[in-house]
């Protein structure tokens, strides 16, 4: 059997599993899964892009999600006026008296003479103009956050078009990255997962305790949606009388169509992410890409910049996840701090690209599709399973209790053995580089 034979075959087989879910579960929860199948892949492309062209080892992805989930807030969201009125603009000076000291602190460190003075000054600086900052920024945040703090209490954002808050979020996940990378790129790859790790939780700390930004763990709920709500299609004459010709429930059938329209907006996301990577990866750029990432020494003897180009796929690769990141939180019409967490939006992208194949970017589209499935279906398989082992058990045995309980945990138990299997006896993964 060819490659792409048996790569189409894969990929098929991961359709007919999402399909069997249409079939034998429900077509919402089949539809569920495939929107967030694409918005996985999608991360699954961007971590691809850093370690699989790269070899740069970033365990910080969620913080990155997080900053695209920040910028749907940012851009859809209509502005908070009477927060604007209360304290924004003082909000706003202050931030940017922030941002002043330390421009000020780095010119005074690179431009002064190398001495104890240099050392002084930029202390004084940054003490001084920490104090000044807080001074400004404060009774600005407090001013916002008192306008009416159970509805909004923060500046709301743009009141734009919410799919312009895709491209967003991928500017302000790559403006993340480019700070990130311009003082982490130069640390050994442990080093630098440590530090992308770090800020990882730092910006997740920041969303959830700067209320005037985001609303903190209050959440920001009611997010503007690029298709309609089930409940305009279900008052829809025209809708509820095409959905009863077809013999389908005009609220099952809403439901459907939105989940639809949303997994064509998704899937053309997707492939245009796609077409470019894969473009990147055969062009001269990715030879070289690969070239640095299998022998840096070699690649610098050859005049090649590394630390520039390792900051450039980082900042590429951040903002594929930022794009994904405003995508979901688009999908689930609300930004929830508290629910990025690092085994769901670090560790489980990392399983998708390990299993699909590193280096690949069909493989990281497949092994998003099939991770994020078995993610939300090992589950109830597996409390089926126990309840089908346990059915000679009597009722109230503590044995059968206990296994029973213990389907919760499938999930992991599921994604370690498969991680086991595939690096045993595939280690380049389900599709493995060229």
């Amino acid at each position: 059997m060819s490659d792409m034979m048996k790569n189409t075959a894969m990929f098929a087989f991961v359709a007919g599993l999402i399909l069997l879910t249409g079939f034998a579960q429900s077509w919402s929860t089949a539809l569920l899964i495939l929107n967030m199948g694409l918005i996985s892949a999608i991360m699954s492309l961007g971590l691809n892009l850093q370690w699989g062209f790269a070899g740069l080892f970033n365990v910080g992805v969620m913080g990155f999600v997080a900053l695209g989930g920040l910028a749907t807030v940012l851009v859809s969201m209509p502005p908070t006026t009477e927060a604007w009125a209360a304290g924004g603009v003082r909000l706003i000076s202050g931030l940017l008296t922030g941002a002043a000291v330390i421009v000020a602190a780095a010119l005074t460190f690179k431009y002064m003479p190398k001495s104890k003075l240099r050392g002084l000054i930029v202390l004084v600086i940054l003490v001084g103009g920490f104090f000044l900052y807080r001074a400004v920024f404060d009774p600005g945040v407090d001013a916002v956050e008192a306008v009416n703090p159970a509805g909004t209490g923060y500046l709301g954002g743009l009141g734009l078009p919410v799919l312009l808050a895709w491209p967003v979020g991928g500017l302000l996940a790559a403006g993340g990255a480019w700070i990130i990378g311009k003082s982490a790129l130069g640390l050994r790859s442990d080093y630098l997962a440590i530090a992308t790790l770090g800020i990882a939780e730092i910006i997740l700390a920041i969303l959830k305790n700067e209320d005037w930004l985001a609303r903190g763990v209050k959440n920001v709920v009611g997010l503007p949606r690029p298709v309609p709500y089930e409940v305009d299609l279900q008052n829809d004459p025209g809708f509820v009388e095409t959905a009863s010709g077809m013999g389908i429930d005009p609220v099952t059938a809403s439901s459907l169509f939105v989940k639809l329209s949303y997994g064509a907006l998704f899937a053309v996301v997707l492939a245009i992410i796609l077409v470019l990577a894969q473009l990147a990866l055969n062009s001269p750029w990715g030879r070289m890409m690969r070239a640095i990432r299998d022998n840096e020494v070699a690649a610098e003897a050859m005049g090649k910049d590394v630390t520039a180009r390792h900051l450039q796929i980082f900042i590429l690769g951040s903002a594929c996840c930022g794009i994904a990141g405003a995508m979901m939180t688009t999908l689930d019409g609300q930004l929830i701090p508290t629910s990025y967490q690092p085994l769901r939006f670090t560790f489980l992208i990392w399983v998708m690209v390990i299993v699909g194949g590193s280096g690949n970017n069909f493989g990281a589209v497949l092994g998003g599709f099939l991770i994020w499935f078995l993610w939300v279906q090992v589950e109830p398989i597996g409390l089926w399973l126990m309840q089908t082992i346990t059915a000679p058990l009597a009722d109230g045995s503590a044995l059968k209790d206990h296994l029973i309980g213990s389907a919760a945990h499938m999930r992991l138990l599921t994604m370690g053995v498969i991680l086991i299997l595939v690096l045993r006896f595939s280690p380049r993964g389900l599709i493995p580089e060229r």
